[in-house]
């Protein structure tokens, strides 16, 4: 492409791709699937790489990447960051006095008009300084002490709501100021990952924050779920000031920068007070920490007017809510057993109230995270409570452990095993494999715990198939006492069903009819649907392919069941745990003579046809093929279904709208198939068995 057509072509691209970003993390709506959004941001890298001079800051490209830095450089600040003054307390009376404060300084009388003010949300997070030259994102710092912060550009560009150009007719020189933060969905998302890894967890959504955007390398970086919010200015020149702060955050919402929509221009003292009373009720669903709300003379003018006293603004003031933190003793450690068999340790606390209610109970996440902030019964710890989000331990106060000598001994670290050797709630063996983070029990069929989840599962579409078995039927089969394992969903009668609510007759006959149409199944269903941890379908089919009846696998050993194609150490693991509990075995029986039955045959190893191993993947719409239909027709003959290509893929069967996939297929040279030519594939393999 010639470099003019290409320049131009990457302007489009940048443009695009922004405003679907734009979109997607600011506005919460999805523009583009993201099969065509890859295409678009591949095809802008193709070119950048191509012509390399047209690169551009602002280019969707190059929000994550450039090497670690050894430290941060200093950034002066041209306005000077300072910081407001926090009104404690947290009763109407705060809004009062910062009120009063203000009607003084204007020296208002009685009778004169109230005061408009602009009121938001105080966010727990770090406040940054965004500097945009000509629209173009040029650099980010920190607060540091007001004066001096420190650039961290690299990081925020990996900020996707920030925008690295602004939209509409932007000033020569336009300086942000806004809170980086972590909502606590994310927040919990990512230390669910971590856990899963075995990796250390994030503290709370602040320190995630602060801790992101201070990250020395923005690859890092980068994996961290960060967003952001607008709320000031620094320098401005080019740019006429709007006469209010209301109508600036309006101006900063139409240049692209992200807004907080949780904000009011209101009237007086009585409209503070209702702000502040408002935002209580609603701060436990809110999506993000946070603090206070902030009040803020409405009018520059006025602001203007009333100026600084020691570095903070008359015209602002921060009035805070309770604090979702509190200090208060360990009583006892157990556990809890959850729905997929996780076993979550849990610290017993002595009552104390903290956002807003009163919590006894703590979370400890895993044994790792128990020995990392070393929690032992007796110390003094800091707990947390943010919205809806279960209570957890942050830390330890160690210098208010109780006789540490004596406590060590006695006490020690928290080990779960040696506390809980079988699961507390049915008496199964509990695995923990030394590279995991999380302890389970394996009474997956048996544990009540367990019960909704294993049900669930084993009447799925792709196990059982037990249609009409969903949520609410077995919450209230399980709620009352009714099924207590699998094999009781076998001895269901009507009298049973039609008691309960919302169960007419006819629908309880269908689902009596649905369990008596599934006793008649596969192996591979039946291994695939008793949920044995990571066992998945094409696992089962070659479970069952291999040893071809159930009593051969249930005898398997972990060197045995290594033989089978694609089965690992781990997988062994997992399977002989399961038949080696006895509780599974027992319900396995129950299941037998409730009438299951399956077709079995002598065990056949490795399959013997041309389809046996190789790996396809799927992508788009197959005339008449569904892509499950599709999926079984390969794994019959001993072929594999993956969900992305590599250089390892044999076929990529392609149909209508087939997107990245087929890509990048094309760029590694995979063999791509049509459905025709996927069928006379198949009947060759089947030719040959």
């Amino acid at each position: 492409m010639p470099l003019r057509d290409a320049a131009a072509r990457a302007e489009t691209l940048r443009r695009e791709i922004e405003r679907h970003n734009h979109a997607y993390y600011v506005l919460d709506a999805r523009t583009i699937p993201d099969a065509e959004y890859d295409r678009l941001f591949r095809e802008l890298q193709a070119l950048e790489a191509a012509h390399p001079e047209l690169l551009t800051p602002d280019s969707p490209t190059q929000r994550v990447g450039g090497k670690p830095l050894p430290a941060f450089a200093p950034v002066r600040h041209v306005v000077p960051m300072l910081s407001i003054r926090t009104e404690t307390d947290t009763e109407p009376t705060g809004a009062r006095a910062f009120d009063a404060r203000v009607r003084r300084e204007l020296e208002l009388n009685e009778g004169d008009p109230a005061i408009d003010y602009a009121a938001e949300l105080k966010f727990d997070g770090l406040a940054i300084n965004l500097r945009y030259e000509n629209g173009v994102l040029a650099q980010a710092a920190t607060r540091g002490d007001g004066e001096t912060g420190e650039d961290v550009t690299q990081n925020i560009r990996t900020v996707r709501r920030i925008p690295l150009r602004l939209t509409g007719n932007a000033p020569q020189v336009l300086e942000v100021r806004g809170e980086v933060f972590m909502s606590r969905p994310d927040f919990e998302r990512y230390n669910e990952k971590q856990r899963a890894l075995g990796r250390a967890t994030l503290v709370n959504p602040r320190n995630g924050a602060a801790g992101s955007i201070r990250q020395l390398d923005p690859a890092m970086a980068s994996e961290r779920p960060l967003s952001f919010y607008a709320y000031g200015l620094g320098e401005t020149r080019g740019w006429t000031l709007p006469e209010t702060h209301g109508s600036l955050l309006d101006a900063l919402k139409t240049l692209g920068l992200p807004v907080c929509e949780h904000r009011a221009v209101v009237r007086g003292a009585d409209g503070l007070i209702a702000f502040h009373a408002r935002i209580s009720k609603a701060r436990d669903a809110l999506p993000f920490d946070i603090d206070g709300v902030v009040y803020k003379v409405n009018s520059l003018a006025l602001q203007q007017r009333l100026g600084f006293v020691t570095r903070e603004p008359r015209w602002a003031v921060a009035h805070k809510y309770p604090a979702e933190e509190a200090l208060t003793t360990v009583e006892a450690i157990d556990v809890q057993v959850g729905r997929t068999g996780a076993i979550t340790p849990v610290a017993r606390l002595a009552p104390v109230f903290v956002g807003g209610v009163t919590v006894t109970n703590a979370t400890l996440h895993n044994e790792a995270e128990a020995r990392r902030k070393d929690v032992r019964v007796g110390d003094t710890v800091i707990v947390r409570r943010a919205g809806d989000v279960v209570p957890e331990v942050v830390s330890v106060v160690m210098e208010r452990r109780p006789m540490k000598d004596l406590v060590a001994e006695l006490h020690g670290p928290w080990e779960l095993l040696k506390e809980y050797p079988v699961c507390p709630v049915c008496g199964s063996s509990i695995e923990k494999p030394e590279d995991m983070a999380i302890a389970r029990c394996t009474g997956g069929l048996f544990c009540p715990a367990q019960r909704k989840q294993a049900l669930l599962h084993f009447a799925s579409r792709r196990a059982m198939d037990i249609e009409g078995l969903g949520d609410k039927l077995v919450e209230q089969l399980v709620d009352n006492a009714i099924v207590k394992t699998p094999a009781d969903l076998y001895t269901l009668g009507m009298s049973a069903l039609a008691n309960l609510e919302r169960m007419a007759e006819k629908s309880a006959a269908n689902i009596l009819a649905a369990i008596e149409m599934s006793k008649t199944t596969t192996l591979a269903r039946f291994i695939f649907a008793l949920g044995i941890r990571n066992v998945g379908e094409a696992t089962a089919k070659d479970l069952a392919r291999h040893f071809g009846n159930l009593d051969a696998l249930m005898s398997a050993d972990v060197e045995r069941l290594q033989q089978v194609p694609d089965v690992g150490p781990v997988v062994a693991a997992s399977v002989a745990r399961f038949f080696a509990e006895p509780h599974n075995r027992t319900v396995i029986a129950e299941l037998r003579q409730a009438g299951l039955r399956w077709e079995e045959g002598e065990p056949q190893g490795t399959v013997a046809s041309p389809l046996a191993g190789k790996t396809f993947v799927l992508t788009g719409a197959l005339p008449t093929l569904t892509r499950d239909e599709a999926k079984d027709m390969i794994e019959a003959l001993g072929g594999k279904v993956a969900g992305s290509v590599s250089k390892k893929t044999d076929y990529v069967v392609a149909g209508a709208e087939a997107g990245s996939k087929l890509d990048k297929a094309q760029a590694l040279g995979v063999s791509i198939l049509d459905e025709i030519q996927f069928k006379e594939l198949l009947k060759g393999g089947v030719a040959s068995q």
